[in-house]
């Protein structure tokens, strides 16, 4: 037996560090020189929002998030970690399991993969569904872009704008246009988890 193998503590502790979203949104926007109040015109949130979400007090949602990078005319992944953002022609990038970089809000927990690549084509999720009912939202959620959900375990419901609500179990999938209303919810006691799949956004958002 091979006793040079790390141990899986040691393999863990080469990894990359993560950034906290509030430290590099904090960075972001002071080397672009923006103040806070700037910022959140730019994005069209409140400046007190923008304050609390850089203060590590508040999770943006996927919503709020897009926002912010629209805002700073950078890649959502520029929001998750600090890395060379060179373009070559040939690259790839892995993420282990539960290496995701972490995001909570109060409907979902998400993982973002593969953001050490900037200018991706879209923008790769893993999600617990926590929500378990629409009333969860202020609002259903829409920006522009499509979307692809793949359930990984558990069941979701899918509220969309102008279709009823759909039931989704593990191996389901659905594809759909984000800037139509949506909302994902679980539809089964323990939580769900998706693949969830965004396309770039490739106009600027409305408030």
């Amino acid at each position: 037996m091979n006793s040079t193998l790390p141990k899986p503590s040691e393999k863990g502790a080469q990894r990359r560090p993560q950034y906290s979203i509030a430290e590099t949104l904090r960075h972001l926007r002071q080397s672009h020189g923006f103040t806070l109040n700037e910022l959140a015109r730019r994005c069209a949130l409140a400046p007190s929002t923008l304050s609390k979400i850089e203060n590590g007090q508040m999770s943006p949602t996927y919503d709020t998030i897009l926002s912010l990078a629209e805002g700073l005319g950078v890649d959502v992944a520029d929001l998750f970690s600090e890395r060379q953002t060179t373009t070559v022609s040939g690259r790839r990038t892995v993420t282990r399991a539960g290496d995701g970089v972490p995001l909570d809000t109060a409907q979902y927990d998400y993982q973002m993969l593969c953001t050490d690549l900037a200018n991706k084509q879209f923008v790769p999720l893993r999600a617990k569904i926590k929500a378990n009912s629409v009333a969860r939202f202020e609002g259903m959620l829409s920006h522009p872009g499509e979307e692809f959900v793949f359930v990984l375990s558990g069941e979701v419901e899918l509220h969309t704008q102008f279709y009823s609500p759909t039931r989704l179990a593990v191996g389901d999938s659905c594809y759909f246009d984000s800037t139509m209303g949506h909302a994902l919810i679980k539809a089964s006691e323990e939580d769900a988890e998706v693949l969830w799949i965004c396309s770039r956004v490739v106009e600027p958002l409305k408030g």
